[in-house]
């Protein structure tokens, strides 16, 4: 019985452990993306790596997040490539606002895989929160296609995504990635902002 415990907090020290990782590295890779640096990618795929293990685990029973971090670490690969494009032909992507039909897009990406997410936890998982987990995973998915675009929109559909997460992930007892979640939301404002700015710029620069 003794060692069934020592090995419950083991496994628990663990998890701590593993979820400071990730937070670290998250941290890293939002910085990075708020200063529009192409480091965003590998800190991120080395923190959705983490974390979709993590989700996925009994404990926490956040499948749609744990899936929401698989397609992160699957866009990040993406995303690294498209930014990393450089030389005459292939000039590296600049930052731009999202036109009618990406705007469209990512809103039926938001909706539509909210309703995904919801009929597959509620059908096919244990899942006891599966209406916010399917919104925190659909929307977080949306503003990530348009962040791998370099779309100025990105940080509205992951600050919304954010938002709803804060209070899930609290009552899952993840205070830890709460925290970088409030972080996210604060450093998310500020980006939605530099970005603006950039983009205000470039506009006034082709007049």
């Amino acid at each position: 019985m003794n060692d069934l415990y020592q090995g419950f907090l083991e496994g628990l020290h663990q998890m701590t452990l593993l979820e400071g990782i990730a937070v670290f590295f998250a941290v890293l890779s939002v910085i990075f993306q708020k200063n529009n640096n192409i480091l965003v990618y590998p800190t991120g795929i080395i923190s959705t790596g983490i974390y979709t293990w993590l989700l996925s685990q009994e404990h926490f029973k956040l499948y749609a997040d744990a899936t929401l971090n698989a397609y992160y670490l699957i866009m990040s690969i993406y995303g690294w490539i498209y930014w990393a494009k450089k030389g005459p032909a292939e000039p590296a992507t600049p930052v731009t606002r999202s036109n009618r039909r990406e705007l469209y897009t990512a809103i039926i990406i938001a909706l539509g895989g909210w309703g995904i997410f919801y009929f597959l936890l509620s059908h096919f998982s244990d899942s006891n929160v599966p209406v916010m987990d399917a919104f925190v995973s659909s929307s977080a998915c949306a503003g990530m296609w348009l962040l791998a675009k370099r779309k100025l929109e990105n940080w509205i559909l992951l600050n919304i995504s954010n938002l709803v997460a804060i209070p899930l992930l609290i009552y899952k007892h993840l205070y830890l990635t709460a925290s970088l979640t409030i972080f996210l939301f604060i450093i998310a404002v500020f980006g939605y902002y530099d970005w603006k700015a950039i983009v205000q710029q470039k506009e006034t620069s082709d007049k």
